[in-house]
């Protein structure tokens, strides 16, 4: 029981840390937040959604600590010298990281963790509302928002349910999915992405140990394979152990990740039909392929998280294969990912760039803190041009939106693409305005 109990979240309007600070919230806690672009004068959507859901923001000078708050709840991201840090060292607050709280709020749980290097979200999302849609009535706490449940009032990724079954997104690029010794598991793949292959395959296996019931996909029960399967960009069709399914998000990605939403929900016992009609409701994971306008032109904009190579690579195969040509927008999410996989984003980058096709992109996107930049924007452009790839440098939004003008007609599709920079979906509904 929380109730009455002061926190203050670090970073709270980040998607993973304003999950545990409407869990918090929502469990009867005091919650308040401090969040760096904040101070500077950035107030997002999520941070006022936020503050109807309770949430009280404060500057990120350790004001808002004090003797008798519980703990001060922060991400790997933000820096030891951090004033909130500062001040809960002085104060003797302990200092806790999100992924240990939220294990703390879901111990006494019926737990299912969901991991795996790419499409975790989408599946936490999938699983979370199809068990909801099912009567289970879970506490969902997910990375991104899901369509059905965000609106004016509320962010979209959490969900508070009153049964003991729990549904939360696990974070494996600070390895603090070990935290979690949940009773069920979704591993969706593993692949190099934060660390390299053998370094992440033993992460999983660790996390692996830890799963008391069973693990569905990697390392685990392999779910029965898709059938019939048909595609489009509104959606895809298929039958799965005999019976026919249709989900509304377009992508043969999307199609595995159904398969692990459908084989946990069998585990937990509930049949085929049931599911196939509780998971074709599901909207889809807000910028996971969602499309942000057509302009009068006929261009299709499509928004996406992609950043690392097999993400972008499933966005744009889903993209590419109902559109006469793309053109990609993307934005490196900080100096060290960039990097890390500055061969493999390039290779990729090259072996999906199709005749007509082009990418444009833009500066890495720098949040604060201490980075190496060994890697920029410029010099990743002259790698691709290199392997012979159409790609261009823009300064900034209004340079990308000037490029990208001239270059797309009707039945064509725009593919803005990065993760962390928060006004990327903006830039996305400009474009449908404006092209």
């Amino acid at each position: 029981m929380t109730t009455g109990i002061h926190y203050h979240v670090v970073g709270a309007a980040g998607t993973a840390m304003n999950a545990i600070g409407q869990l918090l919230a929502g469990a009867g806690a005091v919650v308040s937040g401090s969040y760096r672009d904040l101070d500077r004068g950035d107030e997002l959507l999520t941070i006022r959604k936020l503050r109807e859901a309770g949430i009280r923001f404060v500057p990120q000078d350790g004001s808002g600590i004090t003797s008798g708050t519980e703990a001060v709840i922060v991400s790997t991201a933000i820096e030891d010298d951090n004033p909130d840090i500062v001040a809960a060292q002085k104060l003797g607050v302990p200092v806790v990281h999100r992924a240990a709280m939220l294990s703390r709020q879901v111990t006494d749980k019926q737990c299912i963790v969901v991991t795996g290097t790419s499409g975790k979200t989408t599946v936490t999302g999938m699983l979370g509302w199809t068990l909801t849609e099912l009567g289970a009535d879970p506490t969902v706490v997910n990375g991104g928002a899901l369509v059905n449940w965000s609106n004016d009032g509320a962010v979209g990724n959490v969900r508070m349910g009153a049964s003991p079954l729990c549904v939360v997104e696990g974070d494996e690029s600070d390895r603090s999915l070990l935290e979690f010794s949940p009773d069920w598991a979704i591993v969706t793949n593993i692949g190099k992405d934060h660390f390299g292959l053998e370094e992440t395959q033993s992460l999983f296996e660790a996390f692996s140990r830890q799963v008391e019931s069973g693990i569905v996909g990697e390392l685990g029960s392999i779910p029965k394979p898709a059938e019939n399967v048909q595609r489009s960009f509104s959606g895809t069709a298929f039958e799965y152990g005999g019976v026919p399914f249709r989900i509304a998000v377009p992508g043969r990605h999307n199609v595995e990740n159904a398969r692990l939403t459908i084989a946990m929900c069998e585990k937990l016992g509930f049949s085929l039909p049931s599911i196939s009609s509780a998971l074709s409701a599901f909207r889809g994971i807000e910028r996971r392929l969602q499309v942000a306008g057509r302009s009068s032109g006929g261009v299709t904009v499509v928004d996406d998280y992609a950043h690392n190579p097999a993400k972008i690579r499933a966005a744009w195969e889903s993209v590419a294969s109902s559109f006469e040509h793309v053109v990609a927008i993307w934005r490196p999410h900080g100096f060290g990912p960039l990097a890390f996989m500055r061969e493999e984003l390039a290779d990729v980058f090259a072996d999906l760039c199709r005749t007509g096709d082009r990418v444009c992109v833009l500066p890495v996107y720098y949040a604060g803190g201490t980075a190496e930049r060994q890697v920029t924007s410029a010099m990743f452009v002259d790698d691709l041009c290199a392997r012979g790839v159409a790609a261009t440098c823009a300064s900034d939004y209004d340079d990308c939106i000037r490029q990208i003008a001239g270059s797309v007609s009707d039945g064509d599709a725009v593919l803005s693409m990065g993760a962390r920079d928060p006004h990327l979906p903006e830039l996305a509904s400009r474009l449908a305005a404006e092209l």
